[in-house]
C-alpha cells in the first residue's frame, strides 16, 4: 500500500486513449463515455489499493491520484 491517503482521482483526458483498463479493475469509479475516454465516478466505492491498481494499469498515465493538498500521489 502507498503512504499516501488518496483524496481526489481525475482523468488526464488528453492522455487517455480510451483503453479502458481502469474501468476492468473498478467498474464503479470509472466508465468510458461517448468520447471513449474515461470519466470519475465514485472513487469511495473501492479502496485506495484498488485505486492504485486502477492507476498503474492505464498505459496512458491517465489516472491521476491526488492527495488532500492536491499532491499528485501517482503517476
Amino acid at each position: 500500500m502507498k503512504d499516501k491517503r488518496v483524496k481526489r482521482v481525475r482523468i488526464d483526458r488528453e492522455k487517455c486513449i480510451g483503453i479502458g483498463n481502469c474501468v476492468a479493475v473498478a467498474a464503479t469509479v470509472f466508465q468510458l463515455d461517448e468520447e471513449n475516454k474515461a470519466i470519475v465516478l465514485d472513487p469511495a466505492s473501492v479502496s485506495e489499493e484498488v485505486l492504485f491498481e486502477a492507476a498503474e494499469s492505464c498505459p496512458q498515465d491517465a489516472v491521476v491520484l491526488e492527495d488532500d493538498r492536491g499532491q499528485q500521489v501517482y503517476p
